[in-house]
């Protein structure tokens, strides 16, 4: 599951670029596929997506809105710094001519020292955002586990197949809308904020499950 964010900043002075990921990547739609006719379901043998488990579950759902959420913050914290910055760099370009080069030197390379900080902020945040991620992520397939196997034996699997790993198979074997309903039963929702790598802060927050 992944998102893309992109930004950038460019003036006379500076030129900066970054970008991050966070979950659930639209990808094209893809063309109709035709009917198949499956043979008979084998027994004991079952398939499971936990990518699809996680994507269609109440629980990714929420990771997913509240990832987006953070990305947008830290999106509008980068490029009001952004703003500023170009701000500064189209004054200080008007006023080149009437400066004196010493002047001129000095504040140009004040600007390029808070565009070099800009920069690191800025790639400081994307790992906080895939750190952020790649820990709700792990919570969730913390809680997906015990679902697969309730619903496995509830099924009398013999066999757990990765549906990834499989190019066609009888949707009579495939037991992940199951297991979307148990791991729905265990957990709707999850609450948490940006990891912050830029200082270890005692007793932060936890990721919370809700179930309400």
């Amino acid at each position: 599951m992944t998102s893309k964010f992109l930004f950038a900043a460019a003036s006379s002075v500076v030129a900066i670029a970054i970008s991050t990921s966070a979950m659930a990547q639209t990808a094209p739609a893809a063309p109709a596929a035709p009917a198949i006719s499956h043979g008979a379901a084998i027994p004991g043998v079952c398939i499971f997506s936990s990518q699809r488990a996680v994507g269609a579950s109440q629980v990714g759902a929420a990771v997913d809105a509240r990832l987006k959420t953070i990305i947008q913050q830290v999106n509008a914290e980068l490029t009001g710094e952004r703003t500023a910055i170009d701000a500064e760099a189209k004054s200080l370009d008007a006023k080149k001519a009437t400066m004196a080069q010493d002047a001129l030197e000095a504040q140009a390379a004040t600007l390029q020292a808070k565009a070099n900080a800009w920069q690191r902020k800025g790639q400081l945040r994307q790992k906080e955002v895939e750190a952020t991620e790649q820990k709700a992520l792990a919570r969730v397939y913390q809680e997906l586990d015990p679902a697969i196997k309730q619903v496995y034996q509830q099924r009398t699997c013999g066999m757990l197949v990765d549906r990834e790993s499989v190019l066609l198979a009888n949707p009579a074997m495939d037991i992940t809308d199951a297991v979307v309903a148990a791991l729905n039963a265990r957990i709707k929702t999850l609450t948490f904020d940006r990891e912050r790598l830029d200082q270890a802060v005692p007793g932060a927050q936890a990721l919370q499950p809700t179930n309400k």
